[in-house]
């Protein structure tokens, strides 16, 4: 028979968690996290103030005449023309939203709720495409409406998609079919 007192003996409780230690941890995680977080804020502040020589944006007029089309959606951001990783976060363009647009003769009317909302007048849009991104947002081949507008002296290239994906083709064909755009580009080729 096997004597039990030496088996008894060698038998030892497990570790105690050290939870100081695993506390010291959570917590300089947490430090970590916050200051991550808190130097992106700085960041958009940052380039907030490097874009404050934007204009204020446009206000609506007060009769913008009848509405010739409407899209709600999201609004995904703003950015320099041509250039869709540059967003521009002045004015509150960086803020994405839900949307509500309306082309009117007068020009696109932007509503945001929870957001600023802004008006394209008609003499300042440049053209639209139909494109797949745009700073932060990137979808398939044509998911996104990008109106090209003129703020001051310069161009901004907005993001847009529609609920309904189909609408984005009649938007373009409509943007790029005003007189205003027509006379952009004939400006712009004059000049070249």
């Amino acid at each position: 028979m096997i004597p039990l007192t030496p088996l008894a003996a060698e038998q030892r409780s497990q570790d105690v968690t050290d939870w100081a230690a695993r506390i010291g941890w959570v917590v300089g995680l947490l430090l970590v996290i916050a200051l991550v977080y808190w130097l992106m804020r700085e960041g958009w502040k940052w380039r907030g103030t490097l874009q404050g020589d934007l204009p204020e944006l446009p206000e609506p007029p007060a009769e913008p005449g009848p509405a010739t089309l409407t899209l709600t959606g999201r609004y995904h951001g703003s950015t320099t023309a041509g250039q869709w990783l540059d967003r521009i976060v002045a004015h509150g363009l960086g803020t994405r939203s839900r949307v509500e647009l309306t082309l009117t003769e007068a020009g696109v009317s932007v509503v945001r709720p929870g957001a600023q909302d802004f008006f394209i007048p008609a003499a300042s849009l440049r053209g639209a495409r139909l494109d797949k991104g745009i700073a932060g947002k990137v979808l398939a081949e044509g998911g996104l409406l990008i109106v090209t507008w003129q703020l001051g002296d310069r161009q901004i290239d907005s993001g847009f998609r529609s609920d309904h994906a189909a609408e984005h083709a009649a938007w373009v064909e409509a943007l790029d079919a005003t007189e205003d755009v027509k006379n952009a580009e004939h400006n712009q080729e004059g000049a070249r």
